[in-house]
């Protein structure tokens, strides 16, 4: 009897636990919910927004809408309906894309496909987003043209301040009359951590590309293993960004043309100016000046804008090598080039047009660069002994000059 007096008191207990850790679930999903989507569009490239959210214990549904900051070019729709549970909220729905003024959809309306589904679960305790979705394949005909896509995945994960996407294409092939493209297996992994409102960031993308053919009936291309990565970093200071490029392997009738690497580096964009030209890009889109022409957005921007080179930001071409075994011909370049930040104010934006203001920006320029086992065509063309094996190019406020000469005319 006192077994039993226990037992429906334990049953009420846990009942109440139950439905505390339910209404918890529900409370730190729209929480994170909130926060992601508020840390994304402090980036400052996007438009977030959400709509028709309804929000309970066992299930809640919602709309995100994705747009760029300035503009209708396109806007991403995201529906959901996240189904609560005490250690995790399972969450669906389609990803609708839309673009023009009118708001077009993508799928229904130009193609002949339903939306994609997406589906996530969101981990209550860990506060981690796990999910994906499915690309179908598509063909799309327009005359001569011919798009055919054979679908792809994407995959997301992370939680706030630490991301995480893998998206991977399959082959595609675009058809224009008698010339084709054709892109092989495609992958792309980003990284993307930040801190509280974007402050400070760091984004990794890593591109990987098995294969491209060019086909067209006098000139044939293959491409093979061409690999982009992207690091991008905000810190307290400045704004660095760097680019590597490995082109792989490019042939033409079975020989190869041409293969290479490319690695460059941007720094010194004075974080504070960044952050200022990004916060009142945002001002402007909130009040609606999405219609302004270049111009006038220029003239908007142009004093938050100047303010980023103030720390006279440098352009590091780290390495530059290029090879073509077909023509003979390699090219191994590195250097350096700088902007002089000082006395900005006699700098604008809005009057780059002007040849004399294009004077004034070129004047800031100053660097060098080296082209080292110069080839014999190249000393040919810019005037130089045929002898000539290293080219030192020198550029002072905006002046170039090769091996200390002028640069010549290239161009007739």
């Amino acid at each position: 009897m006192r077994k039993e007096r226990l037992i429906v008191p334990l049953l009420v207990l846990l009942l109440l636990a139950w439905l505390a850790g339910q209404g918890l679930s529900s409370h730190f999903f729209e929480r994170e919910l909130a926060r992601t989507l508020t840390d994304l569009e402090a980036r400052g490239e996007l438009v977030v927004e959400r709509s028709e959210v309804e929000q309970g214990v066992w299930s809640s549904t919602g709309r995100i809408y994705l747009s760029p900051l300035l503009g209708d070019v396109w806007q991403l729709e995201l529906t959901y309906r996240a189904r609560h549970g005490v250690l995790n909220t399972h969450l669906n729905g389609e990803a609708m894309l839309r673009h023009g003024p009118e708001h077009a959809q993508l799928f229904g309306d130009l193609l002949a496909s339903s939306p994609p589904l997406w589906q996530a679960s969101y981990h209550t305790l860990t506060g981690t987003l796990e999910g994906g979705l499915r690309l179908s394949p598509l063909r799309v005909t327009q005359q001569d043209r011919e798009l055919v896509f054979d679908g792809g995945r994407l995959h997301f994960s992370g939680q706030q301040g630490d991301w995480r996407l893998r998206a991977h294409l399959d082959p595609w092939r675009l058809t224009d009359g008698i010339a084709s493209l054709s892109v092989g297996s495609s992958t792309l992994n980003s990284h993307y951590a930040y801190t509280e409102d974007a402050h400070a960031f760091t984004q990794e993308d890593r591109l990987q590309v098995e294969s491209m053919a060019w086909r067209q009936p006098q000139l044939s291309l293959d491409a093979s293993n061409l690999r982009v990565t992207n690091r991008m970093a905000l810190d307290e200071r400045e704004l660095r960004m760097q680019l590597d490029i490995d082109l792989g392997e490019v042939q033409t009738a079975d020989q190869v043309l041409l293969t290479g690497e490319l690695a460059v580096e941007l720094s010194r964009l004075n974080a504070d100016a960044l952050r200022a030209s990004m916060f009142r890009l945002r001002e402007l889109a909130a009040s609606g000046h999405h219609e302004l022409d270049r111009h006038e957005l220029l003239a908007q921007l142009e004093p938050h804008m100047i303010q980023v080179l103030q720390d006279s930001p440098r352009l590091d071409l780290i390495n530059l090598q290029l090879d073509s075994p077909m023509m003979g011909l390699s090219a191994r370049v590195d250097g350096s080039l700088f902007f002089d930040g000082r006395r900005l104010d006699e700098l604008r934006l809005v009057d780059i047009d002007d040849p004399a203001m294009q004077g004034r920006w070129r004047r800031r320029l100053d660097g060098d660069f080296t082209w080292y086992d110069l080839p014999t065509v190249a000393a040919l063309w810019l005037g130089l002994p045929l002898d000539t094996r290293t080219l030192e190019v020198d550029v002072g406020r905006g002046q170039v000059r090769v091996n200390s000469r002028p640069l010549p005319q290239l161009w007739r």
